[in-house]
């Protein structure tokens, strides 16, 4: 496994050890604050025309406070790994609620809260913690039309898309973020822009940034919302050569299991996956508890499929701390050799042995 980041080097070698946590949700944390509109809004958006209730990724401008009490929480759970609070801090999601324009500084304030988090805890146990900033998969997709009786209508071009990741990619590296995480990817065409934003910024820099992947699948087929497989997604962004690449979100770990388990036999990087506390309720509540939830995970490191876990919608630090005590001593999986192939994607996978 290439393992070019010297930054990283204390997360590769530990990943050759033991598997890494990584947080859970930031959405079910911030509904315990109760949060209103004046709180969203701050000193700084009092005036704003629109509403902001809703829009999370703001808290970190106007309360910075309960998002580092949410990062603290999960590191103190035993998180090695916390995301930003950034999922739809881009140019392009932003843009509903009327804040775009403080897109850079929203990726930049939430790297930064992160970051003294992450330190703060490195410092008081000796024990090093890493801070991913989050790229999430933006609310206009490149592969599908919005237009039912317009197929090939686009709501957003490609340079759009590339153009909003790169500013977010900008505001985050600023901030400190070690590397970046693009997730939840439902549509992989929007994951390339993220991965092109991250290469530019990179060239500009004269260096190379590291990045990871995830994607979701939307239904027990296995395919993304624009139809691709677990295989055929990983043949199409491998030579991003990311740090990890998995899957989170959409399902709880039992129905997520086997694209997990797919996706470690021939990824040649490490696997991150973290799943839903099971499935919504009628009334939209993740009601799956804790020992469920770390039972499940459990079982997928014992397989063997695991390098980094955590927990994604409806997980909570309590959900973190029982995955690493389900976790604790279990070894983590062996990157496999990538065999010399011709790997083509479309919505299938095609190889070719040499």
């Amino acid at each position: 496994m290439r393992t070019p980041f010297k930054h990283l080097a204390p997360l590769y070698e530990t990943a050759k050890s033991r598997i890494l946590l990584l947080d859970g949700a930031m959405g079910t944390a911030l509904q315990n604050y109760r949060l209103e509109e004046a709180e969203y809004r701050g000193d700084m958006f009092q005036d704003h025309n629109s509403d902001l209730k809703g829009n999370q990724d703001i808290l970190n401008l106007t309360r910075p406070d309960v998002i580092q009490a949410i990062h603290e929480a999960y590191l103190e759970a035993g998180a090695d790994i916390i995301e930003t609070n950034t999922f739809n801090a881009t140019r392009i999601s932003q843009a509903d609620y009327g804040t775009e324009e403080s897109a850079y500084e929203i990726n930049r304030a939430g790297a930064m809260l992160a970051r003294e988090a992450a330190d703060k805890l490195s410092k008081s146990t000796g024990q090093q913690r890493f801070v991913a900033g989050a790229l999430g998969p933006m609310n206009k997709t490149l592969s599908v039309s919005p237009d039912i009786d317009d197929p090939a209508y686009r709501a957003v071009s490609f340079d759009e898309v590339k153009d909003a990741y790169k500013e977010a990619v900008a505001g985050l590296l600023e901030g400190g973020v070690d590397y970046f995480l693009i997730e939840t990817i439902f549509d992989t065409l929007n994951a390339k822009a993220a991965i092109v934003a991250i290469g530019e910024l990179g060239e500009e820099l004269g260096r190379e940034l590291p990045l990871a992947l995830s994607m979701t699948v939307t239904d027990l087929s296995g395919r993304t919302l624009s139809g691709q497989t677990v295989e055929a997604f990983w043949n199409s962004v491998r030579h991003a050569r990311p740090i990890s690449v998995g899957l989170n979100c959409a399902f709880g770990a039992q129905d997520l299991r086997p694209f997990v388990r797919e996706l470690s036999r021939y990824a040649d990087t490490l696997i991150c996956a973290y799943p839903n506390a099971g499935l919504p309720d009628e009334l939209g509540e993740y009601t799956e508890t804790p020992d469920v939830t770390a039972s499940e995970l459990g079982e997928w490191a014992k397989s063997g499929f695991l390098n980094i876990v955590g927990g994604c919608c409806g997980t909570t630090p309590d959900h973190i701390r029982a995955i690493a005590n389900a976790i604790n001593g279990l070894s983590p999986r062996t990157v496999p050799e990538a065999e010399s192939a011709l790997r083509l994607s479309g919505l299938e996978a095609l190889t070719v042995s040499s």
